[in-house]
């Protein structure tokens, strides 16, 4: 059975997850102010909207993939926006990461529109979704996340419902704080490495499979020795993620320590302007006056 889907946002992540839904053979209707990344995926198949409220209009899940809370409001309930052309009963998933208590709220807002919200971010990247192979950890009712599946199997290999809406954003900060935690560790061992004399290349392999393993070790340590700054990611996303953390954090009462020094350092990069790099180049910050400059 196709599904009838609108998509909101074509960027890196909407456009893959788009291409995976046309692929997989859902009848796809996208919107996004960007006509160069519209246009990429109609060539692929998709319909163009002129607006997401035109696209909601004939759909039955609207999935959203877009940046901040201010954006996702805007796509929803601004001028032409999602809940001007929906359907009572659509069911709106929202694949941005965006604050817990943001989700809440935009939740409690469509429901007053007779629409449903299921908040379902990712990881796994652009990659993982045009293959059907991201994690997806989903907030909201349980049917709801149910019937969603329908259409996020075709882009998830790995699909947990973690309880009310705003759980799956919450575990979503979660997945950031690992992430970034890792990256940054990952590159200060390479660093260590190199200043060694060790050949760092070698040493994904050799901890292949021991507690020290781990997915960014294998992808990111050889893009940290080469100094490949390939974009699958952004520092300055990393930074509002963390931020996200940070502020979860202080309502809970909870402890950070670490998170605090690695969203410090996220964000001097970014002030010194490589917040648009990939966390490759996080390399840049264990660069000292005596270390080779990335070209």
């Amino acid at each position: 059975m196709s599904n009838k889907v609108a998509l909101i946002g074509a960027g890196a992540m909407g456009g893959a997850i788009g291409s995976r839904l046309v692929e997989t053979g859902n009848h796809l209707t996208v919107f996004d102010p960007n006509t160069d990344k519209v246009a990429a995926l109609t060539a692929k198949g998709a319909m163009a909207a002129p607006s997401a409220a035109e696209a909601a209009s004939v759909s039955d899940f609207v999935i959203l993939s877009l940046n901040s809370p201010r954006i996702v409001h805007a796509a929803v309930f601004g001028p032409g926006g999602v809940a001007e052309g929906a359907r009572p009963g659509t069911l709106i998933i929202d694949m941005s990461s965006i604050d817990p208590d943001a989700t809440k709220a935009l939740a409690a807002e469509v429901a007053e529109k007779g629409l449903r919200w299921v908040d379902s971010p990712l990881s796994g990247g652009a990659a993982k979704a045009l293959i059907g192979q991201l994690t997806l950890m989903a907030g909201g009712r349980e049917q709801d996340v149910a019937e969603a599946h329908q259409v996020l199997r075709h882009v998830a290999s790995n699909y947990t419902h973690m309880g009310p809406v705003g759980a799956g954003q919450t575990t979503k900060l979660i997945n950031q704080v690992l992430c970034a935690l890792n990256f940054l560790a990952v590159a200060e061992a390479t660093q260590l490495a190199l200043d060694a004399g060790v050949d760092a290349d070698k040493i994904p392999q050799a901890l292949k499979g021991g507690r020290a393993d781990s997915a960014i070790l294998q992808e990111y340590m050889p893009r940290y020795v080469t100094k490949d700054y390939r974009r699958t990611g952004r520092i300055d996303n990393m930074v509002k993620d963390l931020n996200g953390a940070q502020d979860l954090a202080r309502r809970t009462n909870t402890a950070m320590p670490l998170t605090a020094v690695c969203a410090e350092i996220h964000r001097m990069l970014t002030a010194s302007g490589l917040g648009g790099e990939d966390q490759a180049a996080l390399m840049e910050f264990f660069k000292g006056p005596n270390k080779e400059i990335a070209g």
